[in-house]
């Protein structure tokens, strides 16, 4: 497999990144295709895919923080099984933040992750992709060190529509698996940051922001 960058919707592989997110995910989960142009363009947010071939048969998007020293795991798509796509996707990923970090002078700090919690929806099909199953995923990323923030998380709709997005966690997982919290400031910092592309923001959404600005720090639990 080879792991390539993607930096404009005109290139062929996002259109078959873009289909197989629209099979994977609940369409408030997609940003539409046109709304992607700017997003690849923007050096600090990085998409790769796995291609087998000419395939897309996997994909990820992330972004570091160079202020924060953080990054964020804003997807991971595994499009199918018994090819190891995870295990490759999580490696490269990890190998081009390090070096992110490095060049920054620093050791990463963690990164964010918005994580699907099963028990609470239970209609998430995700185009019938069984490793794509949040009960798998959710015990994946607790195997890679992701932490529960202990914060009731919603998001606004990825439609802009001014929805709240329920049914997920806001993970995170520190370097130092021995952390046991987080800095409330810039749990908030970062999700007003991450969100500003959605100008439509739901009031329980702001809520959460309001609550996060009171508190000193954040309780990092078990998933």
């Amino acid at each position: 497999m080879e792991y390539k960058r993607i930096t404009s919707i005109d290139d062929p592989n996002f259109r078959k990144m873009h289909k197989l997110m629209g099979q994977i995910f609940p369409p408030e989960e997609v940003l539409e295709y046109e709304l992607w142009r700017e997003p690849l363009e923007d050096p600090g947010i990085r998409v790769f895919v796995a291609l087998d071939g000419d395939e897309v048969v996997g994909a990820t998007e992330y972004r570091y923080y160079q202020d924060w020293n953080i990054a964020m795991t804003d997807f991971t798509i595994i499009g199918l099984q018994g090819m190891g796509i995870g295990r490759f996707l999580a490696v490269n990923r990890m190998k081009d933040l390090n070096a992110l970090a490095e060049q920054n002078g620093k050791e990463l700090y963690g990164m964010f992750a918005e994580i699907y919690d099963p028990y609470r929806v239970e209609n998430y099909e995700f185009g019938g992709v069984k490793v794509m199953d949040p009960y798998v995923r959710r015990e994946v990323l607790s195997h890679l060190g992701y932490k529960r923030i202990d914060i009731e998380y919603v998001h606004p709709s990825w439609e802009n529509n001014g929805e709240a997005v329920t049914g997920l966690d806001l993970g995170f997982m520190p370097s130092d698996d021995s952390q046991e919290e987080i800095e409330a400031s810039l749990v908030a910092d970062f999700l007003t940051t991450y969100y500003t592309v959605l100008p439509n923001k739901p009031p329980e959404w702001l809520g959460m922001i309001d609550r996060l600005r009171k508190k000193d720090r954040v309780a990092l639990l078990p998933l």
